[in-house]
């Protein structure tokens, strides 16, 4: 097989997409001793990647022959497989970034006064000769995928490359706070991070905000020794995007371990959330087997079943030591317990009855949707005030000159909840069976795409501008949805690399729902992030949709479960979510008959 093939077979394995070559090319240059480190992207990595270190460089012997297979200073017998320091010992990347790139290496060593540039293309050396250059190396990866057209068709949009990339500079720069990174993206720097301790490189990357909220984690046996932090428990998330497992330092991947954090904080979170972490843990490099993958992101333990424990108590004592785990009390009656879905409600109120003393029969402006749930047509047709109702539901015109009772296909006032999240209806030929939730996000999902396309949402400013902290990438992440969002209602600005300044806000969002509105957007975003066939105006309807939609497990009152199916069959296309999925079923009576034979 020529080497050119066998090359690019290789790549296949190693250079998945645009962030595979970042989290390689940032491997050589810590491995190198650099003290800093800089990471250039252009058009999330398809046109441009370079690194340019402060390392010790490369000879120019060891230059000329990086690039072939299997060529490595970082092993030289098979025993040093079992004690691996450094991130990478293959071999195989820079051939393989080599066989599917135009590459542009420069690097010289402090005891040479000229340096090496080298210039490859499809793995064929096009240039080799001495040139003046700092103290080093700097690479270029350009037109990546250039000669596999199929590959590189299938990379996605340039915001989902540019977030696997910060991933992988995140794990990087997490590792080794110790080294100064800086990060410029389409000449725009979006990281600067400064020499530091973990606590700190934490807080530059994640926001000053994150800075309350990290629980230390410290631990040493015989067996392995384990620092970092976690997130307290109030800031678990539904997503797993800040959880960040370190094994002598090299990122790993790891649903046995993260297991084991999960059990460290049962009773402190809610089960569809996850905590948040960044856990180093240190142990012998002869009981661990990182070459198990390509990627080496997946290791082996002698003793999992141990250190499982370990971690597991090692976590438990750190909530506890700050008073964040429950304390024992072995004379507590459980029986009073409250469970945990109460914990966080509002006070317990006593058997009454509400009232609305606005509310007038004869008057024709308002309708009354169910009981704290009102429309005034005069002010906002498009607006509902939410009393502790059904949430963000919004009235369509279209739904009051429905009439499901004269058309012989829905049976009014027939409506059921079933196991508070399927809405049930009889209908003329059997019966439909709805996901409110899903039927939600469908209604939303429409209102939202007229919005943003059509109409344009009125906007309600906030009296007092709210200021939000975020991540850096997070505020990345809503800048470049700036547009949509603004169609949208919300008006904000970025004061700084972390934090953004809301000045308004749609109508129908409750002003206190805003910063955990943003959050639960950016979760779905991190999520459900679309590829480059959606625009960018249809992934915001959707991400607002499911964002707002009721969820399922939500009891509703008879009017609210009316007003969603009514809604519902209101759509263009009541039949899936806006994420393709089935919103009902029906089962005929023929069917039912069928059952009970």
């Amino acid at each position: 097989m020529p080497d050119n093939v066998a090359n690019q077979i290789a790549a296949g394995e190693v250079v998945q997409r645009p962030a595979s070559v970042v989290k390689e090319l940032l491997e050589n240059s810590i491995d190198a001793k650099s003290t800093e480190i800089t990471l250039i992207i252009k058009n999330s990595g398809k046109i441009l990647i370079q690194v340019i270190d402060n390392g010790i460089g490369m000879s120019s012997s060891d230059a000329s022959i990086c690039f072939e297979r299997h060529t490595t200073s970082k092993i030289k017998s098979a025993k040093d497989l079992f004690n691996i320091r450094s991130k990478g010992f293959r071999g195989e990347a820079l051939a393989s970034i080599a066989a599917v790139s135009h590459v542009e290496l420069i690097t010289r060593q402090s005891n040479n006064d000229l340096g090496k540039i080298i210039k490859i293309q499809g793995n064929k050396i096009v240039e080799n000769k001495s040139t003046v250059s700092k103290i080093g190396t700097s690479i270029m990866v350009k037109n990546l995928f250039y000669n596999i057209p199929a590959r590189r068709n299938f990379l996605k949009s340039d915001n989902v490359e540019l977030k696997h990339i910060i991933n992988e500079f995140h794990r990087t720069s997490i590792a080794h706070p110790e080294i100064k990174f800086i990060f410029n993206n389409n000449d725009s720097e979006l990281f600067n991070l400064p020499k530091s301790n973990l606590r700190k490189r934490i807080v530059n990357i994640f926001g000053a905000k994150s800075n309350e909220k990290l629980v230390p984690v410290n631990e040493e046996t015989d067996i392995l020794k384990i620092n970092g932090f976690v997130f307290k428990p109030e800031y678990s998330k539904k997503s797993r995007g800040e959880q960040f497992f370190f094994v002598n330092n090299r990122f790993i991947r790891s649903p046995y371990l993260n297991h084991s954090v999960n059990s460290a904080f049962e009773g402190l979170i809610d089960l569809k959330y996850n905590p948040s972490y960044f856990l180093f843990m240190e142990v012998d490099p002869k009981s661990i087997d990182i070459n198990i993958h390509p990627t080496k992101t997946e290791i082996k333990f002698d003793d999992e079943h141990s250190i499982y424990a370990i971690l597991r108590s090692s976590i438990k004592h750190g909530l506890g030591q700050f008073n964040i785990a429950p304390i024992l009390d072995f004379s507590h009656d459980k029986s009073m317990e409250v469970p945990y879905s109460y914990r966080n409600k509002k006070e317990i109120r006593g058997v009454g009855i509400d009232v609305n003393e606005n509310y007038n029969p004869f008057d024709n402006n308002t309708i009354k949707l169910s009981k704290n749930i009102y429309i005034d047509l005069e002010m906002d047709k498009n607006r509902v005030i939410d009393n502790d109702s059904l949430d963000s539901i919004e009235e369509d015109s279209k739904v009051n000159t429905l009439d499901f009772s004269n058309d012989g296909n829905f049976e009014s006032n027939s409506v059921y909840q079933l196991n508070n999240k399927y809405l049930v209806n009889k209908i003329k030929s059997g019966i439909i069976i709805v996901n409110q939730n899903r039927a939600h996000q469908r209604i939303l999902y429409e209102k939202f795409l007229k919005f943003i396309t059509i109409d344009g949402s009125k906007p309600q400013k906030l009296l007092h501008p709210l200021e939000i902290n975020l991540a850096i990438q997070e505020v990345e992440i809503l800048v470049s949805y700036k547009k949509q969002l603004k169609l949208s209602g919300f008006i904000f600005k970025k004061i700084s690399s972390s934090d953004l300044l809301f000045e308004a806000i749609p109508t129908f969002l409750d002003p206190t729902r805003v910063e955990s509105y943003i959050q639960d957007l950016l979760d779905n975003i991190k999520d459900d992030i679309s590829d480059k066939n959606f625009s960018q105006s249809d992934l915001t309807a959707k991400l607002m949709s499911k964002s707002l939609a009721i969820k399922n497990g939500k009891k509703l009152l008879k009017d609210e479960q009316e007003f969603i199916i009514n809604s519902l069959f209101a759509c263009k296309e009541p039949a899936v979510s806006p994420f393709n999925k089935n919103i009902y079923y029906t089962i005929t009576f023929e069917e039912l008959e069928k059952k009970f034979l």
